[in-house]
């Protein structure tokens, strides 16, 4: 189920095995994860598949936000222990391996647009890593979140146990990997894995909204805020360069001017930026 009413325009694909799929419809790709046999567990294709999709979505012109979530009432249940070796590390001819569920991660986190996760049922381990990729996880106060890799003998990925430490802090991340435990999700908000929580009931409702107010918003300052965001969590030595580029282009965007002249005039603005390439 998508997040918004489908449009006559609205596209609808599916991955090759069947896995992941999006629909598109009024600027929003609603991509769903779809396993139920495992709770919607990411398998190794599951993850080449998000690589392979991610960068389609940022360059598609038609797509403004993109959302992720679970198909059937769970988000996901993390990698798949059938799977758990090659999706972590997929040995190589070469004596190396490769990490398929952060290269799903890094596929997510590199969009440009805005991406949001709603996070439904259960969303554990490496779940939480792909839906913390996201922007930012709106959860339903059904749902539950559980980091567990202390359980099956496994080390938390690099780029989920990172985003954790900033997010929530050394002292609570040692505490969710460590212990292994599952929190609702309002315990998980007060942690800070999660941005928001919303009661069952209105969760698509409010879900829908949320989405159609970030269609709403300037693409331009969207774009450019989330980027200069995103540099101040890695060591970017040119992040006064980035600053400078923004700050110098904002007089130059459409959007300004059209933001500006709405606000006086008390109506609703129709932002016209759009990305290049």
């Amino acid at each position: 189920m998508t997040v918004v009413s489908p449009a006559n325009t609205a596209r609808t694909e599916a991955s090759r095995a069947g896995r992941i799929s999006v629909s598109i419809a009024d600027g929003v790709a609603t991509v769903e994860i779809c396993n139920l046999a495992q709770r919607n567990a990411l398998t190794r294709a599951m993850c080449l598949e998000f690589q392979e999709l991610m960068p389609r979505l940022d360059a598609d012109a038609d797509v403004a936000v993109v959302v992720l979530r679970g198909a059937g009432g769970t988000f996901c249940a993390g990698a798949a222990i059938s799977e758990l070796a090659s999706v972590l590390v997929d040995q190589q001819p070469d004596g190396s391996s490769i990490d398929h569920l952060s290269r799903a991660d890094a596929a997510v986190s590199s969009l440009s647009k805005p991406t949001v996760a709603l996070v439904d049922g259960a969303c554990m381990g490496g779940g939480w890593q792909i839906a913390a990729a996201c922007d930012f996880i709106i959860a339903n106060e059904r749902a539950v979140i559980g980091l567990t890799p202390a359980k099956i003998g496994i080390i938390y990925p690099r780029p989920g146990m990172e985003r954790l430490v900033r997010l929530v802090g050394h002292a609570n991340a040692k505490y969710i990997l460590l212990t292994g435990q599952t929190f609702s999700a309002t315990e998980a908000r007060a942690l800070g894995l999660v941005a928001d929580v919303v009661p069952s009931g209105s969760f698509e409702e409010k879900s829908a909204a949320l989405v159609s107010s970030l269609r709403s918003r300037s693409q331009f300052s969207m774009h450019s805020m989330k980027r200069l965001i995103d540099a101040t969590d890695t060591d970017h030595s040119d992040i006064d360069h980035e600053w400078a580029n923004a700050w110098g282009a904002m007089p130059d965007s459409p959007d300004m001017e059209i933001g500006i002249s709405a606000f006086l005039n008390r109506e609703q603005p129709r932002f016209t930026w759009r990305p290049v390439g």
